[in-house]
């Protein structure tokens, strides 16, 4: 599988060299000259390839089609807004034995399938390209072994179905992003000026294989990612230059082949304040390019607002053209191949703000090109990110074959480099793929099935210009989690949130169960499952509340979280609220230290206590406390005051003093707080305070 494209262009220079010296032995010398002529005429015809390409669909002007998704249209959609998908698996999978199929289950060829994504409103595919994605023995790192040869063959296959095709260099031998961006093995011990040169020319004789191959290379990324690096390099200087050299090489071939490329540069974390910056300094250093792409995944790159202020700031400023160069959401929560999701509900530190399912991932694209839309005429585009990277065999855990499909899957992951990483990646990356090497963990956010179905979501690219008949609904209503407290009258919403199949919430009423409310009323504190009925149109919709009620802490607050500590009173030095290490939740605690004899006393004074018998409690931790320090916790009731003693022992270790039977009448004064003596250098903190009413 491992093929040179440099080898096969050489060979032809050396055929051509061959046929010009035979005739020059056969011919006179006047004309030698015409004769040369003809020959380097007719070898260009036979070295270029001409592909015959389909029309491009139009979809200007069309009108809502039927679905069973809702697709709202997008404002001032044209047939040159790029729709996009990164296709970049393709071949490895179907080296794999994936078969695709069309909307009516018939199995699709290479240029059927191609077909199928035009038809969908795709008009761009992107492709990756690394230097050399193979080990000395020629074994694939995988992730679709997308050397040059592989992008050609993928690009052939998209100029034909009439698709444009965007070239995304990476500038490496295996993945670029945020976290690495590793040089090519070819050129690891290059000087500084060698790279340049080398940069140059990979970027020169690429573009000219892909063009003289045929296919429709509209755009161009140098780099992937380059948030922090691009091909070995982290000075920003550096990484500029070697844009520079890039651009330098796009804009000569595409001089020379006369054809219309446009440059782009990629970054990620839209979310950033600082991703302009990015482009101030491309200005800086005079950087030749023309659109400003970024990565845009909603569960890690916040609000769809903030991307379009973002891109408009950047288009504004700049002057440049703008667009999401990936995107993507899961449709279900499902594992297909064996390999685990990179997201889905068990991920941690995401926000999953649309629904699992075929409607959601429909929503999370119509909602991005109209994010970029938004931008105004800047905005040209948003691409998908490998909608056809899924299980080479179907692996499901509960079935019987479950160990002998893994077991097959990881061998084609191996073979045909259809996995995200091989094991054979391991000598170029071994701190990543040299570990987690497996398949995809893409596969759930694909837009075809497992068993390679299209999802009715991969023809949002056309239904975002008349959008669909599809009417607006109910797609689910969401169980509720309440929290009360004892003693508080327990009162659930009158309206409760559906999500409709737009992605927006409609309130609408319900009704709870008033025996299951009295219960939880009476039994204290607890978790009580309080059902309801919501109703939308005659629809009735049945829900749960999760109620948790809990003793009412009368300490204002208690975990030091707010930053109005007005209520608290601290008499004495070296003590104050602080973010750091040493609280025991959230974020904030009580800290104390100082060179000097520590010395103080935090007070607040609690009103609007029902009469009752109550414990106060918190959390202590410290160290160098002295030989006979004082930790003292106490509450004041119309005078009479009640105390617990407690000490320090190490960082970390939290004492938990606590007070029971506090009798508080009706309207009494009450004061809590603590009292430290202790030596020069203690330290520790105080946290998570609380004045609960005792059962």
């Amino acid at each position: 599988m491992r093929r040179k494209v440099k080898c096969a262009v050489l060979m032809t220079v050396i055929l051509t060299g061959s046929i010009l010296l035979s005739a020059c032995k056969s011919t006179e010398a006047g004309a030698e000259a015409q004769q040369e002529s003809a020959e380097q005429e007719s070898t260009k015809q036979t070295t270029e390839t001409v592909i015959e390409a389909a029309e491009p669909i139009s979809f200007e002007g069309s009108a809502a089609e039927a679905s069973d998704i809702y697709v709202a249209p997008v404002a001032g959609m044209s047939d040159d807004f790029i729709r996009g998908v990164d296709i970049s698996s393709y071949l490895a999978e179907i080296e794999s034995g994936v078969v695709y199929k069309d909307f009516e289950g018939n199995e699709l060829d290479e240029e059927g399938f191609f077909r199928l994504l035009a038809e969908s409103g795709v008009n761009c595919v992107r492709i990756r390209v690394w230097n050399d994605p193979y080990d000395k023995d020629g074994n694939s790192y995988g992730g679709g072994h997308n050397d040059l040869n592989t992008a050609i063959s993928i690009g052939q296959l998209a100029t034909k179905a009439g698709l444009q095709v965007l070239v995304d260099f990476h500038y490496s031998d295996f993945w670029a992003d945020p976290s690495k961006q590793k040089a090519p093995k070819e050129w690891a011990h290059l000087f500084w000026d060698e790279k340049q040169q080398a940069f140059y020319d990979y970027t020169k004789e690429s573009m000219e294989a892909l063009l003289d191959a045929g296919v429709n290379v509209t755009m161009v990324q140098v780099g992937n990612e380059i948030n922090n690096g691009l091909a070995g390099e982290t000075d920003v200087t550096k990484i500029n230059t070697l844009l520079g050299q890039g651009s330098s090489a796009i804009r000569e071939v595409s001089a020379a082949k006369d054809k219309e490329i446009q440059i782009a540069v990629h970054y990620t974390n839209p979310d950033s304040s600082s991703l302009p910056d990015y482009a101030e300094g491309l200005k800086t250093a005079s950087v030749d390019y023309d659109v400003f792409a970024v990565s845009y995944y909603p569960f890690w790159h916040g609000t769809r607002e903030k991307l379009t202020q973002q891109l408009s700031t950047i288009a504004d400023t700049y002057g440049k053209k703008v667009m999401v160069a990936e995107t993507s959401y899961v449709y279900t929560n499902e594992d297909g191949d064996g390999n685990a999701n990179s997201i889905s509900t068990e991920s941690t530190g995401i926000v999953l703000n649309y629904d699992i399912s075929v409607q959601g991932q429909a929503n999370e694209v119509r909602d991005v090109i109209e994010a970029v839309k938004q931008v105004g005429d800047a905005g040209i585009g948003v691409f998908y990110w490998e909608p056809a990277w899924i299980p080479v065999q179907v692996y499901d855990a509960n079935k019987s074959d479950a160990a002998t499909i893994l077991a097959e899957n990881k061998k084609l992951w191996e073979e045909k480099g259809s996995g995200w990483a091989s094991s054979f990646a391991s000598s170029y990356d071994p701190k990543d793929a040299g570990i987690y090497y497996g398949g995809s963990s893409w596969d759930n956010q694909a837009m075809f099935d497992f068993e390679g179905n299209p999802l009715e979501s991969l023809k949002v690219f056309k239904y975002v210009f008349g959008g669909t008949t599809a009417e607006l609904s109910i797609v689910r209503v969401e169980n509720l989690a309440l929290e009360s407290g004892i003693g508080q009258e327990i009162k659930l919403p009158e309206q409760i949130p559906a999500l409709l199949n737009s992605n927006e919430t409609r309130d609408i009423p319900v009704i709870w169960n008033e025996e299951q409310i009295a219960a939880a009323q009476e039994g204290g504190a607890g978790v009580y499952e309080i059902e309801g009925t919501a109703e939308s149109e005659g629809t009735q919709y049945p829900v749960v509340c999760t109620l948790e009620i809990k003793k009412v802490n009368y300490i204002k607050n208690p975990g030091l979280e707010e930053a109005d500590m007005s209520m608290w009173q601290i008499n004495g030095k070296g003590i104050d609220r602080e973010n750091d290490n040493n609280k025991k939740s959230g974020d904030y605690s009580l800290k104390f230290w100082s060179p000097d004899p520590v010395s103080y006393t935090v007070e607040q004074e609690i009103t609007g206590i029902p009469e009752g018998r109550y414990e106060l409690g918190a959390f202590l931790q410290g160290g160098d406390a002295g030989s006979s320090p004082v930790f003292e916790l106490y509450i004041t009731v119309n005078g009479e005051i009640y105390t617990a003693q407690t000490g320090v022992t190490s960082w970390q270790n939290w004492d938990n003093p606590v007070i029971t039977d506090i009798v508080i009448p009706v309207d009494a004064k009450v004061t809590v707080g603590v009292k430290v003596e202790a030596a020069a250098g203690a330290w520790g903190a105080w946290d998570d305070f609380y004045l609960y009413e005792m059962e």
